[in-house]
């Protein structure tokens, strides 16, 4: 019996991997590139003209990934997929923070191929940041921030674009290096947030702000890091408290300096059975002055 029905049209494979909204790129065994989507020349910058045929480390890996790459190519050779985060480059030199997932392609046991799909982290996380109060920043591997939300302008006077692309280390007080780095060097395989307090440079002067370092991914390989800064008002507290005692410090022994100096000038014209009291009472006020500058020391 026949139909005028007409006959259902099949998508391709290329045309399904070019739907999806990540970048999907394919590489041999040996990262030669043998496929590349439209999301990943809109995120790479790269035509699939261009990258076909090229090494992936020349279009898609900085420096500083190398070892992270290395670290991936070992997995896939034992069978393990791998998924986490990633710095990646732009054809333009431009370094973004991905959230990559690579699966190897098997033939009788053995690699013939990776399948890799990526999405620029930024943009992925940006519009739950953007609305948080707190400055959130997503650190690399090497502590180097690929995203600051605008909240680090608002709290803390930092410009986003200075921000990005240089190390979280670079903004805190020096003497709390090693406690930004005891942060950022410990992991929690549950993903439970750490928490320290650390001074920031904050329009020329130093802050307490609580830092809550986050790892994106639990899994082995993942080193980025969502660290969310916000002013600390336990030590901003003890800040206020601390320039309040100097200032009352202050006042007070310029109080006492000053009667010091009008018993001395009564001691000049006391009777004898008055100048006795007079240096009693002199002497009781250079104990309270130096009792003063030892307890609360400006």
């Amino acid at each position: 019996m026949e139909t005028d029905a007409p006959l259902a049209v099949r998508p391709s494979a290329d045309e399904l991997l070019d739907a999806i909204g990540h970048a999907v790129i394919a590489t041999d065994a040996q990262g030669t590139v043998v496929f590349w989507n439209d999301a990943a020349e809109e995120m790479y910058g790269w035509s699939a003209a261009e990258a076909v045929g090229r090494d992936i480390t020349e279009v898609t890996v900085p420096e500083l990934s190398r070892r992270a790459a290395a670290e991936i190519m070992a997995a896939l050779r034992e069978g393990r997929p791998w998924s986490g985060g990633f710095a990646v480059r732009r054809r333009s030199g431009e370094v973004l923070h991905a959230l990559v997932t690579d699966s190897g392609v098997y033939r009788d046991g053995e690699l013939v191929g990776i399948v890799g799909a990526s999405l620029n982290l930024g943009d992925a996380v940006r519009h739950l940041l953007e609305r948080s109060s707190d400055a959130a920043v997503l650190v690399d591997e090497d502590h180097v921030v690929s995203y600051a939300s605008p909240a680090v302008a608002n709290l803390f006077g930092w410009s986003v674009d200075g921000v990005v692309g240089t190390p979280l280390a670079d903004h805190v007080h020096p003497e709390d290096h090693p406690a930004l780095e005891e942060l950022l060097a410990a992991a929690d395989p549950t993903g439970a947030e750490r928490v320290g307090e650390l001074r920031v440079r904050t329009d020329g002067a130093w802050s307490w702000v609580e830092v809550a370092v986050t790892d994106l991914f639990a899994r082995t390989g993942a080193r980025s890091q969502v660290c969310n800064i916000r002013r600390s008002e336990r030590l901003a507290r003890l800040e206020e408290r601390e320039r309040f005692l100097e200032a009352v410090h202050s006042e007070v022994l310029q109080d006492l300096f000053a009667a010091e100096l009008e018993l001395d000038r009564a001691l000049t014209r006391a009777t004898p059975p008055g100048a006795a009291r007079i240096e009693a009472a002199r002497d009781a006020l250079e104990r309270a002055m130096g009792t003063l500058r030892e307890v609360v020391k400006p």
